[in-house]
């Protein structure tokens, strides 16, 4: 039985904030069945932050707006690092994103974006047991491929601009999501179809990547390989013997 499958409307934003609440009751509800839960995927940073129960904080636009309309990053880090000394240390001060992230939380919230543990450089011993499938990288770029061709000739681009036309349309992280953001440029006529789904093909194959430099920092994963037997190792080390 699968879960937290049509959570979130297309025009609305989905974010880990949202996430977190929604797996944690399902886990909830899946052990009070009696019941193991399998949390299968590959987006890291949700992935940890359900299995080390981290403190994530919201989002809140209003600060995120005012931080981001200073252009220069090194400056924002000096302010971070006046106001969360311990937040700038983390991080370099020329990686943007991380500098933006942790003064949005830090003005949003009005406490320390370092308050909210030490994020995901940590892996603290765990009562999960995390095993990760190792695939061939030649391998993965062919299914990563035909999958995305297979999903264009299930009629990704007519779903797409149906969704597109509805009142509220697509949101920005639907807009975002690797299939929907090259079809949209496609709609639009910045590109061919075909163009598309080399766009749609080289991005995932890009995203594979940085999940398993993602993955890979993670001292607490026991890694399988595809090309054995998997499903027997994954029981094995799962502790299921049927």
């Amino acid at each position: 039985r699968h879960h937290l499958l049509d959570v979130a409307d297309p025009s609305e934003d989905f974010s880990l904030a949202r996430f977190l609440p929604l797996a944690r009751a399902a886990m909830v509800a899946i052990t009070g069945r009696g019941r193991r839960a399998l949390l299968v995927g590959g987006t890291g940073l949700y992935v940890q932050a359900l299995v080390d129960d981290l403190d994530v904080p919201g989002l809140y636009p209003a600060a995120r707006a005012a931080v981001e309309a200073e252009p220069d990053t090194v400056a924002l880090h000096a302010r971070l690092a006046r106001l969360d000394p311990v937040a700038a240390a983390r991080m370099e001060p020329t990686n943007r994103r991380r500098v933006l992230r942790a003064l949005e939380v830090t003005l949003g919230s009005g406490r320390p974006f370092s308050s909210f543990g030490p994020g995901f450089e940590a892996h603290p011993p765990s009562p999960v047991r995390l095993v990760g499938l190792r695939v061939e990288p030649d391998l993965l770029d062919r299914r990563i491929e035909g999958r995305a061709v297979a999903m264009v000739e299930a009629g990704l681009v007519a779903e797409v601009a149906a969704l597109a036309a509805r009142p509220g349309g697509l949101s920005r992280s639907a807009r975002q999501a690797l299939g929907y953001r090259e079809v949209l440029a496609h709609l639009d006529g910045d590109c061919t179809l075909d163009e598309a789904i080399h766009l749609t093909v080289t991005r995932t194959r890009q995203l594979a990547r940085r999940q398993l430099r993602w993955f890979r920092r993670d001292p607490r994963i026991l890694w399988v390989e595809h090309d054995g037997n998997p499903l027997h190792d994954l029981l094995t080390l799962l502790g299921d013997s049927h």
